[in-house]
This record gives structure tokens, C-alpha cells and sequence, in this order.
């Protein structure tokens, strides 16, 4: 089958070797000209991942014209920029059949709504689902084991994905709740600087799972209320992926909130790295869903706090401390 990637960052390049080790051509879409170009040249990702070489299947390319009748499209840019490229997608014209999958990260902040959700705006009449669970793409592009759970409302669909991505080291599981995964997905990211805080701080093992603990309540309460399942934040995209962001010293949410804690400002965390730490915006928009919904997210708020405001990192801690006490039953 051909399929694309869209966006050539660690994870579109991983999911890109992911499909060409299954058999399938791949078109691996980059921005820019000269980007590109690299990676025909080296056959490698040295920017975003570097050490695996990309095989003779993928194809790099700055058209999207070369995505265009792609059996499969999974689309990976940061959460940011996913509106305007499915934008420039759509004004290119994709292949009603072309299953569209998201893998990305996030809510939008303008507008509160789920990468999917976004991805329909722009193309109504074609089939969208959406790819999460606990997977770094460095250990995905070593053929490490990862297990990821793919959600569409319409089944067929789902199972497509599933045999196209499916291999030994990569396990795929099924659901409908793509609300849920979505969610389970970005929140995750928020508390995954909220561990990284707690590490910064030199807080301690006891303190970060008694942190994420209560961070895995809260993606439950804010999670249900904007339309996902209680018990699919207990599954893969949920407190899977919760695990692995807050403990991996591969995260990158999680080591930009240890670079906060230590001192580091915003600009110069920036400055040092080209990868995005998606909480960082993912902040701002799960704050404002909640205050919409009218739901307590106390760790999501003193996150808020410190990146986007004049929080600091051991006032925050304190602060989650400071909280009142009350039975566990009451916050689960």
C-alpha cells in the first residue's frame, strides 16, 4: 500500500520506518526544500533522529503532492501547526479514500477542539482516526516492543490501520473512543512537566508518584467532561502513556520541566533544542477547557503558572501541598 507521513520530526520518522519495515511505500513529507534534500542525500534524520538509516521505501519529499493518493496519511506535525498544513492539504485535494490518522498531541487553544476534530473541519468526507500510546520514537526506530492503541468511530477503519502498522515489535489495539485517546495523549504531556519539576527540585521518588497519582485523577476528571471514557485513561493512551512521559529520561516534556525547575528560562530551553515540548501549549488550552467545563485541575493550574506566568517552580510544589486534606475517595 502507498502510504504517507506527514511531518518528518522523530515521530513522523519513526512511523515512517514503522510502515516501509511492514512492506509499504511511504512518502515522508518534510517542510522545506533544503530539509528535504538532506534526507535524500543521507538517508538519515541526523536533525530529529539520528542513527537509523531510512530505507530504499521511503521518499522523501516537500510536495504533498506526492501524498496526495496515499492509501493511508498519518499526520505528524506539532500540534501548533497541524491547522494550517491540513489547510494547505486540503487545497492540494487528498483522495476521499485516504484514511487520515492523526499522531499528534494536543488541543487548540483558539477553539478547544481535538487534533481529529480539526482534521474534519478540512476534509469532512474522509475517514479520520487517531494514533497514541506509550512510544518514543528513539526506541520505536531501534525496533524496540511498544504497544499503541488506534481509535476511530467507524471499526473497519480502525482495523485497516491496524494490520497496515501492525509488526513484531509494534503491537496496535483498537477502540472507539477517540475523544478519550486524544485526551488521555495531550494531558499527559502537562504532567509530564509536572514530574519534570518534581525532578528539577530533586523531590524524589516518593513525591513523583504521589504526583502522578493525582495527576492521572485529573486527566480522568477534566477527560470525562470533555467527552472521553473513564476507561480508556486507564489503558494506553491514558495512564500508559502518563508512565512513560513522567519516568523515560527520553521525554521531553518532562526534561524541559527538570531544565525550569533548575533555573533555565523558556528562551534559553528554546534556544537549545529543536524538538517542541508540547505541554507548553497544550497548558494553556486544557486550562481554559477546564475553567469552561468548570472542573478543578490543581496540577494543571501551577503548571500554568510557571510557563505561562510568574510561578515558580518550589511555590507550585508547595503550593499542591498546601492543599486541604479529604478522603482519596473523593479525588479519584
Amino acid at each position: 500500500m502507498k502510504t504517507a507521513v506527514i511531518g518528518a520530526g522523530s515521530w513522523g520518522t519513526a512511523l515512517a520506518l514503522v510502515l516501509a519495515r511492514e512492506g509499504h511505500e511511504v512518502a515522508l513529507w518534510a517542510r522545506g526544500v533544503e530539509f528535504t534534500e538532506q534526507l535524500r542525500r543521507e538517508r538519515e534524520n541526523k536533525t530529529y533522529l539520528p542513527g537509523t538509516k531510512l530505507p530504499d521505501a521511503i521518499r522523501p519529499t516537500h510536495n504533498f503532492e506526492d501524498c496526495a493518493d496515499a492509501g493511508i496519511v498519518l499526520l505528524v506535525p506539532p500540534s501548533v501547526a497541524l491547522r494550517s498544513i491540513v489547510a494547505q492539504m486540503a487545497e492540494v485535494g487528498f483522495s476521499l479514500n485516504s484514511i487520515l490518522a492523526s499522531c499528534t498531541k494536543g488541543i487548540e487553544f483558539d477553539s478547544g477542539k481535538r487534533m481529529t476534530q480539526i482534521v474534519s473541519e478540512y476534509f469532512p468526507a474522509n475517514p479520520v482516526a487517531v494514533l497514541s500510546g506509550p512510544s518514543h520514537a528513539e526506541e520505536v526506530a531501534r525496533q524496540r516492543p511498544v504497544c499503541v492503541v488506534l481509535g476511530s468511530e467507524d471499526h473497519e477503519v480502525a482495523v485497516v490501520l491496524q494490520k497496515a502498522i501492525s509488526g513484531c515489535a509494534f503491537r496496535a489495539y483498537t477502540s472507539d473512543d477517540v475523544a478519550g485517546i486524544e485526551l488521555g495523549g495531550a494531558l499527559k504531556n502537562i504532567f509530564a512537566i509536572a514530574a519534570g519539576v518534581s525532578d528539577g527540585l530533586g523531590l524524589g521518588d516518593n513525591t513523583k508518584a504521589a504526583l502522578v497519582t493525582r495527576a492521572l485523577a485529573e486527566m480522568v476528571r477534566l477527560g470525562e467532561s470533555l467527552g472521553g471514557r473513564r476507561e480508556t485513561f486507564q489503558g494506553l493512551s491514558g495512564i500508559g502513556d502518563l508512565m512513560v512521559t513522567c519516568f523515560s529520561q527520553l521525554s521531553r516534556n518532562r526534561r524541559f520541566g527538570e531544565r525550569i525547575a533548575r533555573g533555565e528560562s523558556l528562551e534559553q530551553i528554546a534556544a537549545s533544542t529543536k524538538m517542541i515540548a508540547e505541554g507548553v501549549p497544550t497548558t494553556r488550552s486544557a486550562k481554559k477547557c477546564a475553567r469552561q467545563a468548570g472542573i478543578e485541575t490543581p496540577i494543571i493550574d501551577e503548571i500554568f503558572s510557571i510557563v505561562h506566568g510568574s510561578g515558580r517552580p518550589a511555590e507550585a510544589m508547595r503550593n499542591l501541598l498546601a492543599r486541604g486534606p479529604r478522603p482519596e475517595a473523593d479525588v479519584l
